[in-house]
């Protein structure tokens, strides 16, 4: 484990972001004042965090599911220590105010995620057990998994990306948005007050760092989450050595309201389909279509939910 020392304040958090020789300021989209100085990494860090990973998954690797899972319970354990530090900190780079699905929501939400993570069971699969023989089906790590995230959910969908990830044995090098580094920079931080020294490291640089990452030949596999463009970007980088790839480009989502709904009973939850998150959500409700039984009104409730939103 990298450390011991306590980061549930909003300054713990930020002083265990790594310094780096190069920095630039993260402004707050709501105020516009500076939150803090972000490092920004180069190649050589990335080529530093890769052959570390490299190095240490064979040891994580070795540890057995069981003791990996409670690795990752301890971690989820860390997170609802530093949770209060870590929304402020999510509020104010990101933008999202901290209640409601939010913020802290986001925060609970990589310790939930942590746990239901830890807690797959991934025994041997029999598939064939007759006369003409016995096939197993088990899981085995690929090595070291690379994970380009987006602003919009950065600390959940770094979970979601790295936590399965190191569950099977991988270790990760993580590159967050160049929006939003700080938030994933302080996440690792607190889950490598858990977790062994190597398994999972941040580097926080530009495109450059992400085109290398997707291409570089110790890293076993990239998972991705943002736009169509970026994601054809990463497929042409990491075609040379043939990758194993998951995308999860941005969506088109439609809703569907059917003529026997009750207007009023479904109005908020079409209103936050659309607008959670301020709407900046790949699974974000795009388009509604509606029965033109109860066209108008749906129309109205939805204008009341909306009135009734406070801002901010």
């Amino acid at each position: 484990m990298h450390t011991t020392e306590s980061l549930a304040s909003f300054q713990d958090l930020l002083g265990a972001v790594p310094a780096a020789p190069e920095t630039r300021d993260i402004l707050d989209p709501a105020t516009g004042e500076v939150v803090a100085a972000a490092p920004v990494h180069t190649l050589a860090d990335l080529e530093a965090a890769v052959a570390s990973a490299r190095l240490a998954q064979p040891e994580w690797a070795a540890l057995g599911h069981a003791e990996r899972s409670a690795y990752l319970m301890r971690a989820a354990d860390a997170v609802e220590a530093a949770a209060e530090g870590l929304a402020e900190l999510l509020s104010r780079e990101q933008g999202k105010p901290l209640n409601g699905p939010n913020a802290r929501f986001e925060v609970g939400a990589c310790a939930a995620w942590l746990r239901a993570t830890a807690s797959f069971e991934l025994e041997p699969e029999v598939l064939v057990d007759d006369d003409g023989g016995r096939a197993e089906l088990h899981y085995r790590p690929l090595g070291v998994v690379g994970a380009i995230g987006p602003w919009n959910w950065p600390m959940m969908i770094s979970i979601w990306q790295l936590a399965p990830a190191l569950r099977m044995g991988n270790t990760v090098v993580m590159k967050p948005s160049e929006y939003t580094p700080l938030s994933v920079l302080a996440l690792a931080a607190v889950l490598n007050q858990a977790l062994p020294a190597g398994v999972l490291h941040v580097v926080s640089g530009g495109r450059d760092v992400g085109e290398a990452l997707a291409g570089h030949p110790d890293i076993d596999k990239v998972m991705f989450t943002g736009s169509t463009a970026t994601g054809k970007a990463i497929i042409r980088s990491s075609a040379d050595t043939v990758k194993r790839l998951t995308l999860e480009l941005g969506g088109n989502d439609a809703g569907i309201v059917l003529p026997d709904a009750d207007p009023a009973a479904i109005a908020e939850d079409l209103f936050w389909g659309a607008f959670i998150n301020t709407g900046q959500t790949c699974a974000a409700l795009k388009r509604l279509y509606v029965h033109e039984d109860i066209y108008d009104a749906v129309v109205d409730a939805l204008a009341g939910v909306a009135n009734a939103m406070p801002m901010g």
